[in-house]
């Protein structure tokens, strides 16, 4: 059987996801047995080399780049699988979505109670920053994702079963423990 070829990444988020992921501790040996990985901070390839067999994302996309991020990954993942409740439903970056972008703006740089370096009243305007999205967006509303898996961050062992049953295409095992809520 020939290695799997995995890409990760992390939008929006906190990468409290990725490090769920090297939670799976001393299996990540295991791991590496089976899959290469390509594009991924976990060994700081910063562009894709090749079409990769399983994208992972974490968090949303809440700026222009996390969504060309995104749809690059799409193009070139054949499964994608969103990853934590930032790529799934937008996560603790979405509770903005209900402010208008303007009046989180001001708060951030002009009028909030840290601010007192801005003196000019300056908003970030470099060309180099990517725009602002008036919402964050979960990942499956920008492109087609294939596989959810939940949690804040998901569990190590969630994310242990999930690849492994993904990279050699066996049913998933999915014990109460591994996603439970309570």
């Amino acid at each position: 059987m020939s290695k799997k070829i995995i890409a990760t990444t992390s939008l929006a988020g906190c990468f409290g996801c990725h490090m769920s992921f090297l939670d799976i501790d001393e299996r990540i040996l295991k791991l590496v047995e089976l899959v290469e990985f390509d594009k991924s901070p976990i060994n700081d390839i910063k562009v894709f080399t090749r079409p990769v067999d399983i994208g992972i994302i974490e968090g949303g996309c809440c700026n222009s780049e996390n969504i060309e991020v995104l749809k690059s990954f799409r193009e070139n993942c054949k499964v994608l699988v969103s990853l934590g409740e930032c790529a799934i439903m937008g996560g603790l970056p979405a509770l903005r979505n209900g402010i208008p972008i303007e009046e989180c703006l001001r708060e951030a740089y002009l009028d909030g109670p840290t601010v007192s370096e801005n003196k000019e009243q300056v908003l970030p305007n470099d060309p180099e920053l990517p725009m602002l999205l008036d919402k964050v967006f979960p990942c499956h509303e920008i492109v087609k994702v294939d596989y959810f898996l939940p949690g804040c961050a998901p569990d190590a062992d969630l994310i242990w079963n999930a690849l492994v049953a993904l990279v050699t295409g066996n049913e998933m095992e999915l014990p109460y423990e591994v996603v439970k809520f309570d």
